[in-house]
């Protein structure tokens, strides 16, 4: 088992709710920005990685997805009859991923800066982290409400509390997963975990973010994006 991670998970299964009507026939990773499908935004920056491995977890119209997907060599984990979250997604693809530590990405977001998988990559420390998590201070960001998820100590640690935003990318090791006794569940309780153990970091990103979860964010993104 290596501890550089080596596979990239995308989170593609959800429903997509809060983009309305735009999600009513097409995954939300399927909706145009800037003339692409918004998860093709992602697979840049993955890319850019060449990582051994990418694998999407799919669910909602996963159809569409597997079509867009596949022909790019994504491996597809697909998630029925129910939908699993974060934690129980990642979880249910780890036979996809392989061992060691995985990076993770969520795929409703548009960045302008240096790409943070290179960035995390560079700062893990297995040694000290169970986690790294990108983080963009509040001021970096735009379409988001709100006064963030966490504050980054003197030693990079994490705390809940305002100033960062969690940018939906991080390292991730998963042993922890196997411990937690519900199908579906969201990684906040691995990284509450990870946080008492004083195991739980943030990276700050030195560029800015954008919030694609709603329909409001599509013009955003497309303005920082015209100005790369």
């Amino acid at each position: 088992m290596t501890d550089t991670p080596e596979a990239i998970m995308l989170f593609a299964a959800g429903f997509g709710t809060r983009m309305g009507a735009l999600t009513r026939t097409r995954p939300k990773p399927l909706i145009p920005v800037a003339g692409r499908p918004l998860i093709d935004h992602a697979l840049d920056l993955t890319d850019a990685l060449r990582p051994r491995r990418v694998v999407a977890n799919l669910h909602y119209l996963a159809d569409q997805l597997t079509d867009h997907l596949a022909p790019r060599g994504v491996l597809l984990s697909h998630e029925q009859p129910d939908i699993l979250e974060t934690g129980g997604g990642l979880r249910a693809a780890l036979p996809l991923l392989g061992p060691g530590p995985v990076f993770t990405m969520n795929t409703d977001a548009i960045w302008s800066g240096p790409n943070p998988l290179e960035l995390l990559k560079a700062a893990w420390d297995p040694a000290r982290m169970d986690a790294l998590l990108i983080c963009v201070p509040i001021a970096q960001t735009i379409g988001h409400a709100g006064l963030g998820d966490f504050r980054i100590d003197p030693q990079g640690r994490l705390e809940r509390g305002p100033g960062h935003v969690y940018g939906g990318i991080q390292i991730l090791k998963t042993d922890g997963l196997a411990d937690i006794p519900e199908k579906a569940f969201s990684l906040n309780i691995l990284w509450d975990r990870m946080h008492r153990d004083g195991r739980l970091y943030g990276l700050q990103y030195p560029g800015r973010w954008c919030d694609v979860g709603r329909p409001e964010g599509i013009a955003l993104a497309e303005e920082i994006l015209a100005d790369v």
